[in-house]
């Protein structure tokens, strides 16, 4: 019998598996509407093909003695578990399927580490982000519905833009000190994370405008988020914003894993100003662009560092949690993770149809404490904000969404 491939875990991977907390489930959500019911044998039959088709994500972790130097993952032939499950209708039933969502990660040891819930005509999907991302996930969704409605779901192609030199950022505030944290709102007592899902109009922007429409979110976040700690009575200080850029292909070539790399947007507080609105976006656009171009490891250097084999998992575990506690005053203020239009389009054929709404959300795990993640679908924003509980209620969330929503209005400007 042939033995199972093993893949030692990736920087990211176990930085997150290094930094576990029962409390807070380190999950991605996705959830996808659809305007008609699906079939149920049929769906567990698209899907199953759909996991053979990308098979990285047919993986578990690999069990170790406690000595080992690496975390592995194991690749599996088959699924350990029924992958697929289909809810009780109900009129909480959605809502209790996001809760499962945020408080409930898919075991790391059984493969795949995903599942897949249907709720009427909502697929909701949960991922253990130590293992997996949102993108590399909806990418297998995508073959998903290509299998089940036989129609074409290949990725649309991205915007053109011009190709710019790599630069560095022009006029960046010192990021030496520690950034502003989300001012506490009214905690709850439970523990994990909160979630708000809402639809909004995508902001307009000028044609020939030098941002974009993820430059708008950033200004409108940072505006957000000011905009809250002084009604919360908290002194001004820079902000920053982690930024996730993904430059993986979106066809079936996309590497399944997490293969986003972090870069850190900042603002200084007289930098926010809503009266000059064209120099904040343009601003934030010179940012954002250089910020990307730049080569940067995923976690940055240290992390790389942290992972490398020189003692066991667990002595390397035990100082990555230290090292965390230590550094949580320099987390950055929040992070916004822009999808941007849904690549794919998630057409389960004549009956179900396409996705006419697609919603992310990412942890929200203290210190940082709040997370916004955004993606368009036919013609609309989907916006995401998970907080954690300890730092915020359902009224709070409710609040921030609608200053959001303001700020963002506030973006389109016309010269």
């Amino acid at each position: 019998m042939t033995a199972p491939v093993r893949i030692p875990f990736p920087v990211v991977d176990e930085v997150s598996r290094h930094c576990l907390q029962e409390a807070e489930p380190e999950t991605v959500h996705i959830e996808v509407h659809l305007p008609g019911p699906l079939d149920h044998a049929r769906l567990r039959k698209a899907f199953l093909e759909a996991l053979h088709r990308h098979p990285r994500i047919l993986m578990r972790e690999a069990r170790g003695p406690w000595y080992r130097r690496r975390y592995e993952w194991e690749l599996t032939p088959e699924p350990d578990v029924e992958v697929v499950s289909f809810a009780p209708p109900g009129p909480r039933a959605l809502r209790d399927a996001r809760v499962r969502a945020l408080t409930h990660a898919p075991p790391l040891s059984t493969s795949p580490p995903i599942r897949l819930e249907v709720v009427d005509s909502v697929l909701l999907l949960t991922i253990n982000h130590t293992a997996l991302d949102g993108p590399a996930c909806l990418r297998v969704l995508a073959t998903a519905a290509e299998l089940y409605g036989g129609r074409d779901n290949a990725p649309a192609a991205p915007p053109t833009r011009p190709a710019e030199p790599r630069r560095e950022a022009p006029d960046t505030p010192a990021g030496w000190s520690p950034p502003a944290r989300v001012a506490h709102g009214t905690p709850e007592p439970s523990p994990g994370n909160g979630l708000l899902v809402t639809e909004l109009s995508l902001p307009h922007r000028p044609k020939g405008s030098p941002y974009t429409v993820n430059d708008q979110l950033m200004a409108a976040t940072a505006l957000t988020i000011a905009h809250w700690n002084r009604e919360h009575g908290a002194r001004p200080r820079p902000l920053r914003i982690t930024m996730p850029v993904d430059d993986r292909p979106r066809d079936t070539t996309m590497p399944i894993g997490n293969g986003t790399r972090l870069v850190e947007v900042p603002y200084a507080p007289g930098e926010l100003d809503v009266t000059d609105m064209p120099a904040l976006l343009r601003r934030t656009a010179e940012r954002t662009r250089a910020l990307k171009s730049l080569p940067r490891p995923q976690l940055g250097h240290g992390a790389a560092l942290l992972t490398a084999p020189w003692a066991p998992v667990t002595a390397r575990a035990a100082l990555t949690r230290t090292l965390r506690r230590a550094a949580a005053p320099w987390t950055s203020t929040t992070l916004l993770s822009n999808i941007g239009r849904i690549p794919y389009p998630l057409d389960f054929g004549e009956e179900a149809g396409r996705a006419h709404a697609v919603w992310f959300s990412a942890p929200a795990r203290m210190p940082r404490g709040l997370t916004v993640t955004t993606a368009s679908t036919a013609g609309r924003l989907h916006l995401a904000l998970r907080w954690s509980k300890a730092l915020l209620s359902n009224g709070d969330g409710a609040h921030l969404r609608d200053l959001f929503e303001h700020y963002l209005h506030t973006t389109e400007v016309t010269g």
